[in-house]
């Protein structure tokens, strides 16, 4: 169980805070590259409770600083982008992308003293089609996490953002708890509705999947595994990368090449960040072959509201609370849709911001199909606690290349080893895009 003091400090992410600290870290997928322009206007970005201005100047670098100008603090959204600066239209101070002043035209020049002002500005790059934040203290920025996702041209590389109006971690959980797809994405579908090589076909057969659950260098790791009938077993291995990182199981584990982002805007919204390598096998790179008798799981829906300058004005769907997440009731009590909600996106985003802004922990009773839910919770508060009282620092900042261990995915196998042979043995024979590249190269 969960208490409610450990869900505070789960679900806290502003400075100070533990798990914010903990956040603060590694680096962060905040923005699309291309809502920047050089010399454009400057964009809102909410990041762990903190506002701040992202801007692309005349040579096409980012800038990513608290939105307040450090004279009057005047919001700096307000601003001139012009001539590799950022310039406050209340008295014309600009500023570079490294927060730097470099002109005070306010002021006399016997009376400038721009060399000693500068404002809170944090490490920005881009990779991917994506701008990356760090926001630590630390003098030098940690290396890039090496997901595997990112070791391929950006080119080959799919990125969707979509925000969700709840604490990061209840969104986060939905990616590693797997026993609901049988529910809530496929519990109108009967086994006799699957082809028989359909990947849910086993997932729909039998709901009811048993679990090893285990510690790793990256985080967490489980293998739901289940009966597949002639000495075989079907299994669906996922993880939680730290500090904020999935890979669900929906593609074949041999190509699944993914990783998934749940990034704390404030303590009550998340931006869900998904890149996916396009030559592998996750869900977004290649359709899942058709049920039996036109059944379907729901339908794409990439139906936006239109972005504003809000500071959470971005990459908001259609489907919300304000309309029930477009839920239809008919669907629902024929069993068209075992939800009544027509995409499995978002279905998994009803759920998760049903549970209200922040989930009470306290009033949970989780059971055995939970141990990843209870398991990543506390490799957490492990990590956040170690860093505040020890100053240790949490898996993968200094060693980024744990994260190239983690993959995740369904097979069927019919070994008789230890579950976590039989995963090291399944990513020995699998494809590495690193590994493509070099012999391509």
């Amino acid at each position: 169980m969960t208490t409610a003091a450990e869900g505070a400090e789960l679900t806290r992410v502003s400075p100070g805070t533990a798990m914010g600290e903990l956040m603060r870290q590694y680096w962060i997928p905040a923005a699309k590259s291309s809502e920047l322009r050089a010399d454009g206007p400057p964009l809102r970005l909410m990041l762990l409770g903190e506002k701040l201005i992202a801007f692309r100047d005349s040579a096409g670098r980012v800038g990513v600083m608290d939105h307040r100008c450090p004279h009057r603090c005047a919001s700096l959204f307000l601003g001139r982008n012009e001539e590799n600066g950022l310039r406050c239209v209340y008295h014309g101070w600009k500023f570079d992308v490294e927060g730097n002043c470099v002109d005070m035209p306010s002021l006399p020049p016997q009376q400038d003293f721009k060399q000693k002002v500068k404002a809170k500005a944090y490490r920005a790059t881009e990779r991917a089609g994506v701008v990356w934040v760090h926001m630590g203290a630390a003098e030098k920025a940690p290396p890039f996490p090496k997901l595997e996702t990112l070791a391929v041209p950006d080119e080959e590389v799919g990125v969707n953002f979509v925000m969700r109006s709840c604490n990061y971690l209840q969104a986060l959980e939905g990616d590693i708890d797997t026993s609901h797809f049988g529910f809530l994405h496929a519990g109108h579908i009967a086994p006799g509705d699957v082809p028989e090589d359909h990947p849910i076909r086993h997932t729909v057969t039998i709901r009811t999947p048993q679990y090893h659950v285990s510690d790793t260098p990256w985080g967490t790791t489980y293998a739901a595994y289940r009966d597949a009938g002639a000495n075989q077993t079907y299994w669906r291995f996922a993880n939680f990368l730290f500090p904020f990182w999935t890979q669900q199981p929906q593609g074949e584990f041999g190509e699944h090449v993914h990783a998934r982002a749940w990034v704390p805007l404030d303590d009550d919204h998340t931006m869900f960040v998904y890149f996916w390598w396009r030559n592998g096998s996750a869900s977004m790179a290649r359709p899942r072959p058709p049920l039996k008798g036109g059944k379907a799981m729901g339908r794409p829906n990439d139906e936006f509201q239109p972005n504003t300058t809000d500071w959470l004005g971005r990459w908001r769907l259609a489907a919300n609370e304000q309309n029930d997440w477009q839920l239809d009731r008919d669907a629902q009590g024929s069993n068209v849709l075992y939800s009544g909600i027509n995409n499995i996106h978002l279905q998994d985003q009803a759920v998760t911001e049903s549970m209200g802004a922040i989930t009470e922990h306290a009033f949970e009773h989780l059971g055995p199909s939970d141990q990843m839910i209870t398991r990543t919770r506390r490799r957490l508060l492990q990590a956040a606690r170690a860093l505040r009282d020890q100053g240790t620092p949490p898996p993968g900042v200094t060693d980024p290349d744990v994260f190239r261990g983690a993959r995740s995915g369904y097979f069927i196998s019919g070994e008789a080893r230890p579950w976590q042979e039989i995963y090291d043995s399944q990513l020995s024979h699998a494809v590495r895009p690193a590994e493509v590249l070099r012999a391509a190269e």
